[in-house]
């Protein structure tokens, strides 16, 4: 009797003009052993090298087959349909050129897919940023245990999961349903594809495994499409993007998933744009303002109620007025955690509102909302100095709620943004203030921080009744605040210390050891008194 081989997969890579980093993607899937069968690497008529390397690499791997295109697509839809066609084996994987595959990735997803007969596996993908390494799962709680998924209705969340690359997809699912990428310049094309695939209705089976490493190069001379966020293109792509997916789901009677979709939209595309919004000149601000205002017009009420209270609360400002306003208050609560700055205003009823210009945008949820999850302000004053580096706190009511929930202690983190490691923790209790404020201050050792470094500074509130809200600082401005100071450090004699404010308006910290970078911050400091 003839034994069938096992089932085994295709991994399409895609590239352009990546040398310095296709090799190791394609040696990643190669890595996965026998259950990829078979490598097909598109080049997108690179002009440096990479088609060749590519060649190089074949020529010893019977494995590995090169497609070369004679144009350049302009993004990454074309050439993983160039990729799909080409592909023999019953299932198939995308990969990026400065992506790789962790091992076991395609065993993982191949073993669930076979085993519960699905259409689709899918498992964790995590963001590796370079160069300090620091890994971020992405949509952790969607693969936070092995499940399987009858119908995509049935866990609205996959919506979220935007990504087409940490997943496996049977070969004839793709083709029987025509799915595919859309073709040319299309810089979210997941978007689209995915919307395709859940509109199909697969079964699909998730996995808690790692597979897939995103790395993600903020410092690249080239960023990726997706992070190339400053014109408003990119914005407009994205706007386009996600109205084609949610019309893919309309069309398939999918009417919650789309719904999740849009509610998705405000939580996460929203807010991630927002709150860089001062970043960006007053002209793209503007055209933001009025492109996004005309496309949440096409949200029903329900959209909005689905989605979380601070992208929810973000679109409609957006949808309130027809000029940018606010953005500083704006930027502060589509943050993660959120901040809702003062002052705090009520509508003619009574009912908390976003402000007076503003009524109709109301807050009233934040009347009933579990203390643990309110978007309270805290202002932070980092003082470094020769003798302990001060941090001065001070939380602001909210409606009546804090003072109702009675708060008694602030905690303090120092994090290592590189690694995520907490590297102090300090804490103290908190003094009532008049005006609905609550203070503490608590003292910092930057003297013992070994190398240069971006520090986070995270807070935990401790309520009366054992809740606890963690958050961040909002940054305070003003004179003596958020500037470089040199103050003495046990490792290296002289610390080069600058709080900032974060692109979010959080408090954060930078440091750089050594007499040299002293030596330069006061060199600066005669010049501007000089001048």
């Amino acid at each position: 009797m003839k034994i069938s081989p096992p089932p085994a997969a295709a991994v399409v890579v895609i590239g352009f003009d990546d040398a310095a980093h296709v090799a190791g993607a394609v040696r990643s899937a190669l890595a996965q052993g026998p259950a990829v069968a078979e490598v097909i690497a598109v080049d997108d008529c690179s002009t440096d090298g990479s088609g060749a390397l590519l060649d190089e690499l074949a020529a010893g791997e019977p494995r590995l087959t090169v497609v070369h295109r004679p144009h350049n697509s302009g993004g990454c839809g074309t050439p993983r349909n160039d990729g799909l066609a080409r592909v023999t084996r019953p299932y198939v994987m995308f990969l990026d050129s400065d992506d790789e595959l962790p091992p076991g990735a395609v065993d993982a997803l191949l073993g669930a897919a076979e085993r519960h007969s699905t259409e689709v596996a899918a498992g964790l993908c995590v963001r590796r940023e370079l160069p300090s390494g620091r890994e971020v799962p992405w949509q952790p709680e969607l693969y936070a245990r092995p499940a399987v998924v009858t119908h995509p209705a049935r866990r609205r969340r996959l919506v979220q999961d935007t990504l087409c690359v940490n997943k496996l997809y049977r070969t004839d699912f793709l083709r029987g349903h025509g799915i595919r990428f859309p073709d040319g310049r299309h810089v979210y094309e997941d978007f689209v594809f995915t919307a395709r695939v859940l509109a199909a209705a697969p079964r699909l089976a998730l996995v808690p495994d790692p597979v897939y490493v995103w790395h993600v190069r903020r410092a690249a001379d080239r960023l990726s499409l997706s992070l190339d966020r400053d014109r408003i293109d990119n914005w407009q792509a994205r706007l386009d993007a996600h109205r084609t997916a949610v019309d893919i789901l309309l069309g398939a009677e999918q009417k919650g998933l789309a719904r999740a979709a849009r509610a998705h939209f405000l939580d996460h595309s929203l807010r991630m744009y927002a709150r860089e919004l001062d970043l960006r000149t007053p002209g793209y601000r503007t055209e933001w303002w009025t492109r996004t205002r005309a496309y949440l017009k096409t949200f029903e009420t329900a959209d909005f109620e689905l989605a979380p209270a601070p992208g929810r609360v973000v679109g409609r400002i957006v949808e309130a007025t027809a000029e940018p306003c606010d953005l500083p208050r704006v930027k502060e609560l589509a943050a993660r955690p959120a901040r809702l700055l003062p002052p705090y205003a009520y509508a003619p009823d009574g009912t908390p509102a976003w402000s007076a210009r503003l009524p109709q945008v109301t807050l009233g949820h934040l009347l009933h909302r579990p203390v643990h999850l309110l978007p309270v302000a805290v202002e932070g004053e980092l003082r470094p100095g020769a003798r302990g580096t001060r941090l001065t706190l001070r939380l602001h009511e909210l409606y009546g709620r804090v003072a109702e929930a009675g708060p008694r202690a602030m905690d303090v983190e120092l994090v290592d943004r590189r690694s995520g490691r907490v590297v102090q923790r300090r804490g103290g209790a908190v003094t009532a203030l008049p005006g609905g404020l609550w203070t503490t201050t608590v003292l910092l050792d930057l003297s013992a921080l070994g190398r240069s470094g971006t520090w986070d500074i995270r807070l935990r509130l401790h309520f009366a009744d054992g809740r606890a809200r963690d958050t961040t600082a909002h940054a305070v401005h003003g004179p003596g605040l958020l500037r470089r100071v040199a103050v003495p450090s046990r490792r290296h004699g002289v610390l080069l210390a600058q709080p900032y404010a974060t692109h979010s308006g959080a408090l954060a910290l930078r440091t750089a050891p050594g007499l040299r970078g002293a030596v330069s911050v006061l060199r600066r400091r005669v010049r501007r008194l000089l001048h």
